[in-house]
């Protein structure tokens, strides 16, 4: 794929050298990595244009970016420690926040998704072929690899992003700046909801929505008896039919009627509790415009609420994510770690200052040329994607009139960025392209998160607990099979689609926030915090945090069997998602009442903390002042 920074300027840009000359070294290797990759792009588009399938786009999307990251990974292997771990202390400030930026793009499951989408193969071997370029990265290069993958990643997944968000700009508008347009486009879409809203057949599949919700409600509430109740219906009607001489099509219906009925009772509660799921689409479309969206003024509280809540816990869980810190780890000078962070703000700014532009102009182009399509014509992307999983997306014809309603689709949204090029009918090339971004994002992410486990579990547990007599090559041994490990556990539970990735990731700010972010603001700027503190301060907090997530959240409670409703183990109205709204001050309240109950700690401890407030201070042998 063109040149890359790992194979054009690699050998400067991985080189001991630091400085102004290594930042203008990489400036010029990645600016023409960025032509190359466009040009990538266009060449693949010209392709389609003469006829390349769209099969084979999708292969080489996938192989041209996972064979890059594994290239960069195979030329920046190391046995060196502060290479491995730190990326060798000298990464510059504005390339750590565009690898930060890319690392916080958090996108797990997208993994299998884009590359069943652009393969087809199936999910689960998509998920271990999509790790295959990350352990690859990681085991080979560490953080070194990592680092400059990141990079790689970022601008992939910033022109993927803002090419479909454009493209639709232009075509609904004629303007290509979509931040200051989508506003027009709101008003549109404001007026297209109320009119589906009021529209007679909108309300007609809503309502056999709630009917069909209402039946399995009732179902599960009559278990076991109603089972067999439903079995036997079925076979006397088609008995009845058989002994009536009925029509072959009512006869043959109604056989397969029987078929479809659940086979024993266990199949029959997953079956019913899924159709009792079913309600949420028999509610009217939520109104983009309205900040806080509810029924009534309490609902519209409840919303509030949770709104502030999941802010709450991104802004501290960002804070405390082991994975982000870890890359700061790798610049220079501390001076150059705090410029990194707002470069790793204004990269992470650019791509969601356009999310809500992406989607209005999404959702005006579902509801004005999906919407009231006829269902023999409906676009392949929607059989593409239903393959792909049919939880993602669902188009039904319920109230069997031929015509598309809004209340009849479905989108998951685990894939609303993802489908968005193929439901605005863009070519199938810049379809392939928002994928590699997807898995772009998905991998930045994968990586350094089973990088900083197996980091962790090498040096922290290993190393200072283990073995402190360990050489520097069997730590980085270590890790690397460490890092082979955990990435086996987590391919083998992300197989499995325990929750949707909204879910997953806003778990995991949450409980970062909880367990992490009171410990490091005592550590830093609170002398009297002692390790018996911060010990049970994080146990507490994470402790709570995930006791709300396993009472609140329907996989957790179906894992480990909570029973009474969602409502009644729900504080407050907030969502499973924002637990750590609950950990983070029970984590500041026992680390404060557990130090003062304990000896404080021992004057070199407390010039530690000192030091890492004013890292000027001399006595680290790691250089601080600022350059």
């Amino acid at each position: 794929m063109a040149s890359t920074p790992a194979a054009s300027g690699t050998s400067a840009a991985l080189s001991p050298m630091t400085g102004r000359g290594f930042f203008n070294k990489l400036k010029k290797a990645y600016s023409f990595y960025t032509v190359g990759f466009v040009v990538f792009v266009l060449a693949l588009a010209v392709g389609e244009q003469m006829g390349l399938p769209r099969l084979w786009i999708g292969y080489i999307y996938l192989m041209a970016t996972v064979g890059l990251y594994a290239g960069i990974g195979i030329i920046s292997r190391t046995s060196d420690a502060a290479e491995y771990y730190v990326a060798g202390r000298r990464v510059p400030a504005f390339f750590n926040g565009m690898a930060t930026g890319a690392d916080w793009m958090s996108a797990a499951s997208g993994v299998g998704l884009v590359t069943t989408r652009l393969t087809g193969v199936p999910f689960e071997y998509g998920v271990f072929l999509g790790l295959g370029g990350i352990l690859v990265c990681s085991f080979l290069g560490g953080m070194r690899a990592v680092t400059w993958t990141q990079v790689a990643q970022y601008i992939i997944l910033i022109i993927a992003y803002m090419t479909p968000v454009v493209w639709l700009s232009v075509k609904q508008t004629g303007i290509p700046i979509p931040q200051i347009i989508y506003g027009k486009q709101l008003e549109k879409v404001t007026a297209l909801e109320e009119k589906f809203i009021k529209d007679p057949k909108e309300i007609e599949v809503r309502n056999l929505w709630k009917a069909r919700a209402d039946e399995a409600s009732a179902n599960l509430k009559g278990l076991p008896g109603s089972y067999e109740a439903g079995k036997q219906k079925l076979a006397a009607d088609v008995d009845k039919l058989k002994a009536d001489n009925a029509p072959a099509e009512q006869v043959t219906n109604a056989e397969k009627a029987l078929a479809a009925y659940p086979k024993d009772v266990d199949a029959a509660k997953a079956q019913w509790t899924k159709d009792a799921g079913l309600a949420a689409r028999a509610a009217p479309p939520i109104r983009h415009a309205e900040a806080f969206p509810g029924k009534d003024d309490a609902a519209r509280d409840v919303s509030r609420r949770n709104f502030l809540a999941l802010v709450f816990c991104l802004m501290v869980g960002t804070a405390a994510l082991p994975h982000i810190l870890m890359r700061y780890y790798t610049t220079p000078s501390v001076r150059q770690a705090r410029e990194s962070v707002f470069w790793s703000l204004f990269f992470i700014f650019l791509l969601y200052f356009t999310a809500p532009a992406l989607g209005v102009l999404a959702k005006f182009d579902v509801y004005s040329n999906v919407v009231g399509s006829a269902y023999a014509t409906l676009p392949n992307w929607a059989a593409a994607w239903a393959k792909v999983d049919p939880t993602l997306l669902s188009i039904i014809d319920i109230n069997k009139d031929g015509i598309v309603q809004l209340a009849e689709i479905s989108i998951g949204t685990d894939i609303n960025v993802l489908a968005t090029p193929e439901i605005a009918g863009l070519p199938y090339v810049i379809s392939g392209l928002v994928a590699a971004g997807g898995l772009a994002a998905a991998l930045s992410t994968a990586d350094g998160l089973l990088l900083t486990i197996a980091n962790a579990l090498s040096h922290d547990f290993y190393y200072k607990m283990l073995d402190p007599n360990a050489s520097t090559a069997r730590r980085v041994t270590v890790s690397k099979f460490l890092l082979l490990l955990v990435a086996i556990v987590a391919a083998s539970v992300a197989v499995q689609k325990p929750a949707d990735i909204l879910f997953l990731v806003s778990a995991a700010f949450s409980l970062a926030a909880a367990a992490f972010f009171p410990a490091l603001v005592c550590g830093i700027f609170w002398k009297r915090a002692n390790k018996w503190g911060a010990t049970l301060g994080m146990i507490a907090g994470l402790g709570i945090t995930f006791y709300y997530m396993a009472t609140t959240q329907p996989w957790l409670r179906s894992l480990f069997g909570v029973t009474g409703s969602i409502e009644s183990h729900t504080w407050w109205g907030i969502g499973a998602i924002s637990a750590g709204l609950w950990g983070v001050p029970l984590g500041f309240l026992v680390i404060i009442v557990v130090s003062l109950l304990t000896p404080a700690p021992n004057r070199e401890v407390q010039d530690l903390v000192e030091h890492v407030r004013y890292p000027n201070l001399t006595g680290d042998k790691i250089v601080t002042v600022g350059t």
